[in-house]
Order: structure tokens, then sequence, then C-alpha cells
């Protein structure tokens, strides 16, 4: 696929990770509890995806809600301890009800609890991306939340599609799919006009889907607002994003052969350009590191990784996860990206070669300073 290609239902029929998202009136039954046989056919459509070789990721809502359930309450609280105390009291039971299901597949899954600050932090960034790709290489099923019982204004403003979202552009994956009670976006309000259409596709981009997009329900805290949004930021890693009913049969197998089912938002580029162009609209830098010619040739020749062999001199107070200038003897701009090591321990492997990194440091993050997926030539 070329960078100017614009992926579409084919992007569907070939990816190999999903970032799934299931709002709370889908998995509480519009609030009436969990309901634990809607959920066990969602678990059976991922355990299928894995039979095909596909990762999937899963962000779920519904701890709040579960709980009002279990508490006995029939309207959402708005006094924040409340909803901290629903929180804590629906995670358990929704943990334990994914945990049954995935294991009659015979799959393994994780509790990850998230916040949006923990994806903003750029170091909780890169702990929170090594841990997903570690569970996902070793075929467990990550079941992603917000973690509601210690975050105050996420649980005001904040919404598990923009979560999802963010889950999708830490691992890269090629799709976020948000299953919802509606079935996709409509340029209208379906509940309110019988003439509202379907919108099949779109570009994530578009300016128009925002002003066609409504509110939120009771439940959660999200709308088809939020669900735009949530596909803008999914298209800055080159995602594309669906937005489909969850109550539709086979939904997720479905949508995996390239059925056209729910509203399909596309990024304005494929996913490795948009995020080269992510990393080189990235201005402000935290340190340099000085290349020698060998390794000049090479990022501009093959865009490889950067190897610490190649680095001559640094400077800079930068830590892991930076951005970081890569320039010439002569001081001339090669390329920038983003560093596996901070400042100190890249200093003590300058010209050595990878093998000899865990002997210096006494670990190994990355046989690379720069990883070429996070390395932009200029």
């Amino acid at each position: 696929m070329s960078n100017e290609q614009v992926p579409g239902r084919e992007a569907l029929k070939a990816m190999r990770r999903v970032v799934v998202k299931i709002g709370s009136a889908l998995l509480t039954n519009d609030g009436r509890g969990l309901d634990e046989a809607a959920i066990g056919g969602w678990v059976d459509q991922i355990a299928e995806l894995h039979r095909r070789g596909v990762e999937v990721v899963l962000v779920s809502s519904g701890a709040v809600a579960a709980g009002m359930v279990r508490l006995g309450w029939q309207v959402r609280p708005s006094a924040v301890h409340a909803l901290q105390a629903a929180a804590a009291v629906g995670q358990n039971g929704l943990t334990e009800c994914y945990e049954g299901h995935f294991a009659r597949h015979g799959l393994i899954t994780a509790q990850v609890l998230l916040t949006h600050d923990d994806l903003s932090n750029r170091k909780r960034y890169l702990n929170a991306r090594s841990a997903l790709r570690t569970l996902v290489d070793m075929r467990v099923v990550p079941v992603v939340n917000e973690n509601d019982t210690v975050v105050t204004d996420e649980i005001r403003f904040g919404d598990n599609d923009t979560l999802g979202a963010l889950v999708a552009n830490l691992l890269e994956a090629d799709a976020l799919v948000i299953l919802t009670d509606q079935e996709g976006l409509f340029d209208a309000d379906p509940r309110h006009d019988p003439h509202a259409q379907l919108i099949a596709e779109g570009r994530a981009d578009d300016a128009r889907l925002a002003a066609v997009a409504g509110g939120g329900g009771s439940l959660g805290r999200g709308g088809m607002a939020t669900k735009v949004r949530a596909a803008r930021l999914a298209a800055r890693s080159g995602a594309v994003t669906v937005i489909a009913s969850g109550r539709q049969s086979a939904v997720l197998q479905r949508l995996a052969d390239g059925e056209r089912l729910g509203t399909l938002l596309t990024p304005e580029q494929a996913p490795m350009a948009a995020r080269k162009r992510w990393l080189a609209g990235q201005l402000q830098v935290r340190g340099s590191l000085t290349l020698d010619a060998g390794a000049v040739k090479v990022l501009r020749g093959s865009g490889s990784s950067l190897l610490p062999v190649g680095v001559k001199a640094l400077s800079g107070d930068f830590v892991r996860g930076d951005m970081v200038l890569c320039v010439d003897e002569a001081g001339q701009r090669v390329a920038k990206g983003l560093v596996n090591y901070g400042a100190d321990e890249a200093q003590r492997l300058l010209g050595q070669p990878s093998h000899r990194i865990e002997a210096i440091l006494g670990y190994m993050e990355a046989p690379e300073l720069i990883h070429r997926d996070n390395l932009v030539v200029l």
C-alpha cells in the first residue's frame, strides 16, 4: 500500500492488530446489570479473531454501570466519591465475567487500568506500551478500562472511546472498532428523524462529521461526538475506525471479512506515513546525537534503526521516549526520533555494539538507540 492510498474495508480484512471498545449500554443491557450472555457472545467473536491470527486488545466500559446495579442505584450519581465507589465495586464483576468467558476458549486475560494521564506522561506511556505489547505477544487478551476509582477529572469528562483511540496509537493498531447500541453514525439523529441515513464511510478528519454527532446517553459519558473524536485520534497512527452496533450477530467477524457494516472512518494516510508525519511534526527536541559517517549513510540509504555503535557524541538532558535530533559530524540535520535510553545511559553506550548493552547497563531495553519505526529521516 502506498502512502497516498486511503485504507478502507480492505484494511479490516488485512488487519493483524485491533482495539475493540465496548460501551456501557451494551455491557449492562441499558443499565440492567452485566449482560453475561451478550458478553459471552463478544468474547466468542474475539476468540474467533484470535484463531485467525488477529491480536485483540479489549477496551471495556461498564465498571461504573455494573457497580450501580450491584449497589442498587437507579440513577448515575454526580458526586465523584460515589462514582469512584461504584467503579471499584463494578470492576470486580466485570473482570470475573470476562475471565470466565475467555477461559472457555483457553484464553488468558489481563486487567489493565489506565488513565488518560498515563498516556500523556511519556515514561508511563512507554511502560504501558511495553506491558501491553508483551501481553499481546504472549497471546493474552488485555482488558483495558479507565481507572475510575482513583481518577477524578476522567470520571467527569473522560470517555473510553478516547481511551480506545489512545490505546490504538499506543500499540499502532490497524483498526479501532467501537461497538455501540447504534448502527453507526447517521446524518441526523435516528431516534427523532425517520429519514436519517447511515454514513457508511467517511474521512476521520472531515469537520462535517462533528456537526452530525450527538451527545451521550444516561449510562456512558460518550456519544457519537466522542466516537468521531476518537476516530481522529486513532487516525494519527494510521488506524481505521469502525463505529458499529454490537448487537448485530457476529459483527466482529463480519467486519473482518470486509462486510459493509456501521460507519468506517479512514485516516488521511497509510499507517507508517501517518506515524512518520507525526514524528516529523514534533517540534520540541530534548537533545541531539552526533552520528558517524557510516550511520548517516545507513539511515539515509536503507531506513534502518539507529544503533549505539554509530553514535559519537550526545548533548541534552533527555529521558527514554523523548524526541532527539540526529546530526552528522558537521552539525547538519539527518533525522529525529524517539530515543530508547536516557542521556546518562546513552552516554555509556556510545560507539558500543548492541550485544554489549546488557553488560554495560545491567539490562537491555532495546538493541537500538532509536527504532526505525520511531525515526524519521529529514
